[in-house]
């Protein structure tokens, strides 16, 4: 069973599910909204996929910070902390499966590690 985090209304996130009912991968979805991410989560993600890969700089919430957070965010537990009082700032969707986390949509990826 993967565990896909993320944001119901994200499309990324839509495509991502349309892509794993397609192809018949049973899933958990947490939705950031109802249920945050934890900082231990957050922790364990930073560490396996590195916390610049996992903080999303392409999204509104990260442009909405000032220049003095942005700049602020300069290692792991300065995004952590960003992260956690912003999860919509985790790159979407975020998929723990057997294979490893995957980041974003990627029909190959997924089809190679799901």
């Amino acid at each position: 069973m993967l565990d896909v985090y993320g944001i119901k209304n994200c499309s990324t996130v839509k495509k991502a599910l349309n892509w794993l009912d397609q192809h018949n991968k049973a899933y958990r979805f947490h939705d950031y909204k109802k249920t945050p991410a934890t900082q231990e989560q957050l922790q364990r993600w930073a560490q396996e996929v590195s916390w610049e890969r996992l903080l999303n700089k392409r999204g509104t919430t990260w442009r909405r910070l000032s220049p003095e957070q942005q700049e602020s965010v300069v290692d792991k537990e300065s995004a952590i902390a960003v992260l956690q009082e912003n999860n919509s700032m985790i790159k979407r969707p975020l998929i723990e499966s057997p294979n490893g986390i995957l980041l974003g949509f990627d029909d190959q990826e997924y089809q190679s590690k799901l």
